[in-house]
């Protein structure tokens, strides 16, 4: 299993929301992500290296650090936002 750390626009987007199920949602992504890195879409372009999750109705960005065996959490954005 990978260590998962946050970035603070993360930190600050899901401070945000006041749906306690949309949360929910979020935390289980995170595990799934957690339990295997490389589950999600790869970017491609200007987000190459990066990877995304549909959370709905959010897209959870976040990059696999494979040297360091880590998961940065990029963002939680509306797909509009994108």
């Amino acid at each position: 299993m990978v260590t998962v750390d946050y970035s603070p626009d993360f930190e600050r987007r899901i401070k945000k929301i006041k749906d306690a199920a949309v949360k929910e949602a979020v935390k289980n992504q995170i595990r799934k992500i957690a339990e295997n890195p490389e589950v999600g879409k790869p970017m491609k372009h200007s987000r190459k290296g990066t990877r995304e999750l549909y959370v709905a109705p959010f897209r959870l960005s976040y990059a696999y650090l494979r040297q360091e065996d880590k998961v940065l959490i990029l963002s939680l954005y509306h797909k509009d936002e994108q």
